[in-house]
């Protein structure tokens, strides 16, 4: 009997516990998604009014592949990484070690000037622009030798132009000059000219790769090909902190991008434990309330029926 009553009493408080824990945290990751083998986590969301408003109609995930969207074009997300504050993402038509694609078909990387304070490629991340005319925005008020074209990181076209890819590429040879043209291959970082627009830059192609500090990769065989992107949130984070603390998960409204705490089917614009609770929250607390009596009540009258009461 004493058994049967330690175990019964283990089971009732197992029990309401786990509807404390349900009720207490349920709602904390409300807006967490997952695409593909990719947690989709703040500030970044694939729900509408989830994340943060500078990161809205941003992410989209097609056939558990996530893609990430902005002017320029879609791209396939390959990482998110959240201590770092950064995200790796894919072009397609971008060139690498082994194969360099000419032709115009690259997107670049031009973000909407309302998401420039929120994402920008990482100043470690080289972009090597390829087949540029003569007459591009690259080459204009540098006479002679006075290139914009340099290394990033211990990344440039001088190791890159020992790629395999160039192999099949009749390469042109320039000299300190380029009379007789603009060299094959001109790197640059971001933020010397804020835009990888293939069109307006008159280039044919590009490639792009980043390094992963405090790792030096010996030539362009080892390098991380792809865009590497840093992220962040303006402003302070301590409204998402306390909203996240008392069980909510950070969202925006929709209509007015303004800061929300969604508490479960509620939301609130302070947090969770706040006056502005919804009536739905109350009613989740109440049925846990409800639950966790109806619990007792079936153990009481077990125990009597037991005991022969």
């Amino acid at each position: 009997m004493t058994h049967f009553l330690s175990a019964l009493f283990f089971t009732i408080f197992q029990t309401v516990a786990l509807l404390q824990r349900a009720h207490s945290y349920g709602n904390a990751h409300t807006c967490r998604s997952y695409c593909g083998n990719l947690t989709v986590d703040y500030p970044f969301a694939i729900q509408s009014g989830c994340g943060h408003s500078g990161y809205r109609d941003l992410l989209f995930c097609i056939n558990d592949v996530l893609m990430l969207h902005i002017s320029s074009g879609s791209y396939r997300v390959l990482d998110i990484d959240y201590a770092y504050e950064s995200l790796t993402i894919d072009d397609p038509h971008m060139s690498t070690c082994s194969s360099i694609v000419f032709g115009n078909r690259g997107n670049g990387f031009v973000v909407e000037r309302w998401r420039e304070p929120y994402l920008n490629p990482t100043p470690d991340n080289v972009f090597m622009l390829l087949g540029c005319t003569a007459e591009s925005p690259l080459f204009q008020g540098f006479p002679g030798k006075h290139l914009p074209c340099r290394n990033v990181s211990g990344m440039g076209c001088e190791e890159y132009y020992g790629c395999p890819g160039w192999n099949i590429i009749r390469r042109k040879k320039v000299g300190l000059v380029y009379g007789s043209g603009p060299p094959d291959c001109c790197a640059v970082s971001f933020e010397a000219i804020k835009a990888i627009n293939l069109t307006k830059l008159g280039c044919q192609g590009y490639s792009s790769a980043y390094s992963l500090a405090p790792l030096r990769v010996a030539g362009p065989h080892g390098w991380s090909y792809g865009i590497r992107v840093k992220y962040s949130v303006e402003g302070s984070d301590s409204f998402c902190k306390a909203c996240e603390a008392t069980g909510g998960s950070c969202g925006f409204d929709v209509n007015d991008f303004s800061s929300l705490c969604m508490c479960g089917k509620g939301n609130s614009t302070s947090n969770c434990d706040s006056s502005v609770h919804s009536a739905s929250h109350r009613r989740t607390r109440s049925l846990m309330d409800a639950l966790a009596g109806f619990v007792g009540c079936i153990a009481i009258q077990k125990l009597s029926v037991t005991l022969g009461l």
